[in-house]
């Protein structure tokens, strides 16, 4: 499972059971730090989920921002409750190749913007998988 993690908006994919191929899954609106928890609790639980990779906002220099203080911060809260071990993948560009992804789609931008963050997760996890694959 791939989290793109934001205040507002959550991004979500899921891979393959061979662990080859991220999809996109949702987009989730956010409700609060306790009932988004929650509800990704239950949806990873559903979906029998091993792996959580939420992206990891980094500066441009690689550097930490307050945003990834928040991240990591929010992944410990649902690692702890849905006692599913988490990694981080760097999302520095993820949003860009998403929204590379999807102007190639000949989507408006109004339409775009709605899925954007689910696609960033699916480049967030995708980049992952890969890296893992090359071992």
């Amino acid at each position: 499972m791939g989290i793109d993690y934001g205040i507002r908006r959550i991004g979500i994919a899921f891979s393959d059971l061979s662990a080859l191929i991220a999809t996109g899954y949702e987009v989730y609106q956010s409700h609060g730090r306790e009932k988004d928890i929650e509800y990704l609790c239950n949806l990873a639980n559903q979906m029998q989920v091993t792996k959580v990779v939420f992206g990891l906002p980094l500066n441009a220099d690689g550097t930490e921002s307050e945003q990834t203080l928040v991240t990591k911060n929010f992944a410990q809260s649902f690692a702890d409750a849905a006692q599913i071990p988490v990694e981080f993948e760097d999302e520095r560009f993820s949003s860009l190749e998403a929204e590379e992804i999807l102007k190639r789609s000949k989507l408006s931008w109004q339409e775009r913007k709605k899925i954007l963050d689910k696609v960033a997760a699916e480049v967030i996890l995708q980049n992952y998988l890969n890296k893992i694959k090359r071992g």
